[in-house]
């Protein structure tokens, strides 16, 4: 960050009065900026006994499988975000159940949430961020070819839940590949 959004005056990388961490502080009108992580959020959605899965049509990762998720936006909780993703991508309607993985990744200052949903119905298709939508039995999940970390994990979990027939929350923190 070069200058400040509030008044267009340089900032300066700096730890202000009362904080531990540098901050971009505005030279003129003393505003203090801070870089937040971002949340990532999306569904599980699950006919049967089968998950949606999208191949991305967009970078990172393109044309690899993943579950229906994305940014948040500004004024809405993440089970909207959820709701939203799953629509954009798959063009799908889904019934949310809870909050199922919550996965830190500091390196890259995200936070992954993903609720376990229900499909309502069939009728979904590629939205314009993804190449190809379809249902998945776990036997056919193509793990060589997942887009991310946290989407394997999340599903492992899953797989792992549903044999034992209970599904509980999961809290993770992923750390930077060696």
């Amino acid at each position: 960050m070069k200058y400040c959004s509030a008044c267009g005056a340089e900032v300066s990388l700096r730890i202000p009065a009362g904080d531990q961490r540098p901050r971009h502080v505005c030279i003129a009108c003393g505003s203090i900026h801070y870089l937040n992580p971002k949340l990532v959020v999306g569904a599980l959605p699950v006919w049967e006994d089968k998950i949606l899965l999208c191949r991305r049509a967009i970078e990172p990762r393109m044309g690899f499988w993943t579950l229906p998720a994305g940014f948040m936006e500004i004024g809405e909780s993440t089970g909207e975000a959820a709701v939203r993703e799953t629509r954009e991508e798959a063009c799908a309607r889904i019934e949310l159940n809870e909050m199922y993985t919550l996965i830190n990744i500091p390196q890259i200052s995200q936070v992954h949430i993903l609720y376990r949903a229900r499909l309502l119905d069939l009728d979904f298709a590629p939205g314009e961020e993804s190449l190809e939508t379809r249902l998945f039995a776990e036997h056919e999940i193509p793990w060589d070819e997942l887009s991310f970390r946290s989407i394997s994990l999340s599903l492992r979990h899953y797989f792992k839940d549903r044999a034992q027939g209970s599904f509980h929350f999961r809290e993770e923190t992923l750390g930077a590949l060696s």
